[in-house]
């Protein structure tokens, strides 16, 4: 682990883990968005760091990619997502 990636905040890293898997799986935030039951305008906040998540809210947007909620929140999910 970088030292750089040590000192990510848990908001930043979900922010960050979350717009790449939805980019991998070609998602619009509006997309995200509806089936997750949140607004794109929600999406895109926590997308950039911007919003406070609820722990209920990372589950329903981890449940609508069909990942595991940890894997949102690991500091090392961008590296093996771009080594796929």
């Amino acid at each position: 682990m970088s030292k750089a990636s040590a000192n990510a905040s848990p908001r930043l890293v979900f922010a960050r883990n979350l717009r790449r898997a939805r980019r991998l799986q070609d998602l619009s935030q509006e997309a995200l968005a509806l089936q997750a039951g949140l607004s794109r305008t929600y999406v895109s906040e926590v997308e950039r760091g911007m919003r406070n998540i609820s722990i209920d809210n990372m589950g329903l947007l981890a449940q609508a990619l069909g990942v595991p909620l940890g894997d949102l929140l690991d500091l090392d999910m961008l590296k093996r997502l771009a080594t796929r």
